[in-house]
């Protein structure tokens, strides 16, 4: 099925140093509407980089010219912002699927765990939060106690010190600091930040809670910003309770 007339056609961009998992990939994505270009190597991936900016990114961790390639194009990636990543590897190691996630993936999937159609259905997950949505539309800079937040320019800084969040650790934030002071549940932070369609455990949901606290040097048994409430959701304090604290 093709792109609907005046419609943009989405480029994937697939990085993968294996033909026979690539080619037939490359083949079922552009039958379903998509524009794909393929890389099999680090070298590679950054020469097309170089030219393009996809909208999404196919990302294999073993490429042709380093073992653990794909982590060095993810890390890459992810100091320019952009586009999102999703890691397709034979590796489903817990430490290559924490790292994966550390450098910045949105998603990671191991091979043979995952049917051609799933694997599409999570591409065009990416591809819809490529052109926005997820998080608040929030504009102007503010501040949380010693919190600091620019959104127009994702940046944050805590005490004065810079601190560097992963896209959807940035969305997971601002969709919180939307609502401070609110609960926000479960199922809307999935919906907002990950997806309405979201079909998959909600673990990845407590993993990025957990990361975004150690990096807000929030203790989960005391916590100063990220509050959880039991069986709902999370609940971001406001700057009046931070400054009064």
């Amino acid at each position: 099925m093709g792109a609907l007339p005046g419609e943009e056609i989405k480029t994937v961009l697939v990085v993968e140093d294996d033909p026979s998992i690539s080619d037939p990939l490359v083949r079922f994505l552009e039958r379903n509407g998509l524009q794909t270009i393929t890389a099999r190597s680090v070298k590679e991936t950054r020469a097309i980089l170089e030219r393009i900016v996809p909208d999404c990114v196919i990302l294999d961790l073993g490429l042709a010219d380093d073992p653990q390639g794909g982590f060095i194009v993810a890390a890459e990636l992810k100091s320019h912002g952009a586009p999102p990543v999703m890691f397709y590897s034979a590796s489903g190691a817990e430490s290559d699927i924490e790292l994966g996630f550390k450098l910045g993936a949105d998603d990671f999937q191991v091979k043979g765990e995952i049917s051609a159609k799933e694997l599409l259905l999570r591409v065009n997950v990416l591809l819809r939060h490529s052109t926005g949505g997820g998080a608040a539309e929030i504009l102007e800079p503010i501040d949380f106690g010693n919190l600091h937040i620019d959104p127009s320019a994702h940046t944050a800084s805590l005490a004065g010190e810079p601190l560097l969040f992963s896209r959807k650790e940035h969305a997971l934030l601002m969709r919180l600091v939307k609502d401070s002071g609110k609960v926000v549940t479960r199922e809307a932070l999935m919906t907002d930040v990950w997806d309405e369609n979201w079909f998959g455990s909600t673990k990845t949901l407590d993993v990025h809670i957990g990361w975004l606290r150690r990096k807000l040097g929030d203790d989960p048994a005391n916590p100063h910003f990220i509050h959880t409430v039991r069986g709902v959701g999370f609940r971001f304090a406001t700057p009046e309770e931070l400054d009064a604290g």
